[in-house]
């Protein structure tokens, strides 16, 4: 079978809709999750008993779920249950913050626990309250070791936007999925496919790196 490059360049429009979707929800999801991983992960790490059970629960229950499960929990039966109408975008999104959530409290956990705890009693003996030692004095530390474990999360969820086809979400694999049952060329959009994901990846990755290596620790 012969690869067509013009079944390629004629697919390249929408697919690059689905490639600006699948980043927008990647991104969106990612800064809720992130904001929800810190919080989670502190609770975890320097909570009292029931903050600790809370964020423990909260860990252990979507860590233990599949995210494909998750997102149709929340488009199929969260509007039964709450009787509130969610659009897929908006049930993608969740799923995301939720799910990569769950790990980034864990990621935050380790590294804020894997600092010294000499630093965070030098910085209460100043007098600072615990809030601003962490913070100011473990937080940066902290920050720096997460970075690789943090850039593996992030693709990770930017690649399980792709099962969101599930609920009929216009992102990068469902525009495949459209246009090859339409063209019945799977080689040429698949591959097509595959390697917009190896770009949106690798440019993550890179940033990464490059980040990673700018905030080593000595």
């Amino acid at each position: 079978m012969e690869f067509e490059w013009s079944v390629v360049w004629q697919a390249l429009p929408e697919l690059f809709k689905g490639a600006q979707l699948t980043v927008m929800i990647a991104l969106a999801g990612l800064v809720g999750g992130l904001i929800i991983g810190i919080v989670a992960g502190l609770m975890r790490a320097y909570g009292n008993v029931v903050l600790n059970v809370i964020a423990f629960i909260y860990v252990e229950l979507i860590r233990g779920t599949p995210i494909v499960v998750q997102v149709m929990f929340i488009y199929f039966a969260l509007p039964l249950v709450a009787d509130i109408r969610i659009n897929p975008i908006t049930a993608a999104i969740t799923a995301i913050v939720v799910n990569a959530g769950a790990y980034i409290a864990e990621i935050v956990r380790g590294s804020f626990l894997s600092i010294h705890k000499g630093l965070k009693e030098a910085g209460l003996a100043l007098g600072l309250p615990l809030w601003k030692v962490l913070f100011y004095v473990i937080g940066p530390l902290a920050f720096r070791r997460m970075i690789p474990a943090l850039g593996n999360q992030f693709i990770v969820s930017l690649k399980d936007t792709s099962l969101f086809i599930v609920i009929g979400v216009g992102e990068l694999t469902r525009q495949g999925q459209e246009i090859m049952a339409a063209n019945f060329r799977a080689v040429e959009i698949w591959s097509a496919v595959a390697v917009f994901y190896l770009i949106m990846t690798g440019t993550l990755t890179l940033i990464l790196r490059v980040t990673e290596k700018r905030m080593r620790i000595l």
